[in-house]
């Protein structure tokens, strides 16, 4: 899909600088611009790339006046990033508008989906499934018996969604999310094995919540696993029974949250975070990479490391630690000397 210098700026509220029909069907970067590209210009670093740009059109902030000559079509605008994030989410939402069912594919006739939606190759939709309005569901994905999916929220190919799980609005699962299956529940027995203890519970996801590539959310023992609105979930997170997570909390890859867990809302857990179950974060708490947390957390807490301790204590505590080896060499000259 190709659009001129003219209807970006219609869409953006800018003005056009050049050639308003120049057309554009693709993103670039600004330094790595070619003929029929969209690109911007927003940090000053960046500057002299406007110069030498092979990018049809370039958004640049209205305070923006150039040394030199530009060939590039200028679209000028209040805040350049924000813009071209702008068009970004025009682009990726023009790019997924798709409709219809495609085939083969199976839709039980006990489910029920409203107006605009898409279902694509290969799919799975089981029995008594509702879907709301513009639900987008790519190739070769699973959605079992009783899943409800709020109006546009969309699932990637190859997401398998487990049954009686319910979804809100606008909520993105990406490619490879596991949704619903078993939590890790086993009894010990007398002869030394283990016992499954059935998982009969369900997730619960409310809207704006994104789910990042290969993320696995197990459905609860009893009652429900429940991630609240507008969460934002990165890659191969893992999310253990019975856990929830509060509103707006964002968590980064390979994180892993043990069960029964309960976490607070405006978190910022940062990636390859271990969390120990039956415990509880508070509210706007940050925990830093590769931390270790396996105590109740206040809220308003900055942990880092394993186990977490405050965020200032680890950097004091660190400074020494760097420090160990010549901190033992003095040690072991003063009991040297002491004897002498």
């Amino acid at each position: 899909m190709k659009f001129t210098a003219q209807q970006i700026a219609g869409i953006l509220e800018g003005d056009v600088v050049g050639n308003p029909d120049v057309e554009v069907s693709r993103l670039s970067k600004i330094e790595e611009g070619f003929d029929g590209s969209l690109t911007f210009l927003a940090n000053p670093k960046y500057i002299p790339h406007i110069y030498t740009t092979k990018a049809s059109i370039t958004i640049v902030n209205k305070s923006f006046t150039p040394e030199n000559k530009v060939k590039t079509t200028m679209i000028k605008v209040e805040d350049a990033y924000l813009a071209f994030s702008k068009i970004l989410e025009y682009y990726n939402s023009v790019k997924l508008q798709k409709i219809g069912v495609e085939q083969p594919s199976f839709i039980s006739e006990s489910s029920k989906y409203g107006d605009d939606v898409y279902i694509g190759a290969f799919s799975y939709v089981g029995d008594n499934v509702v879907m709301g309005n513009n639900v987008k569901i790519f190739p070769n994905a699973f959605i079992g018996d009783n899943v409800v999916l709020g109006a546009n929220t969309i699932v990637f190919s190859g997401a398998k969604i487990y049954s009686e799980t319910i979804i809100g609005n606008n909520c993105v699962i990406n490619s490879g999310v596991i949704i619903g299956a078993d939590g890790f529940g086993f009894a010990p027995t007398e002869e030394g094995g283990y016992s499954k203890i059935p998982q009969t519970g369900n997730v619960i996801i409310e809207d704006y919540v994104d789910i990042g590539a290969a993320t696995t959310i197990d459905r609860a023992t009893l009652g429900s696993t429940i991630i609240r609105e507008g969460v934002k979930l990165d890659n191969q997170i893992q999310i253990a029974h019975n856990v929830e997570i509060g509103k707006h909390t964002v968590i980064a890859a390979q994180s892993g949250i043990a069960g029964s867990t309960k976490i607070g809302e405006n978190c910022l857990i940062g990636g390859q975070v271990g969390i120990a179950g039956h415990i509880t974060i508070g509210n706007n708490v940050r925990i830093q990479a590769q931390s270790g947390i396996a105590r109740n957390v206040k809220d308003n807490e900055i942990l880092q490391g394993s186990p977490a301790i405050n965020l200032s204590d680890y950097n004091k505590a660190y400074v020494h630690f760097k420090n160990l080896p010549k901190i033992v060499k003095n040690i072991n000259d003063l009991e040297k000397h002491k004897w002498e």
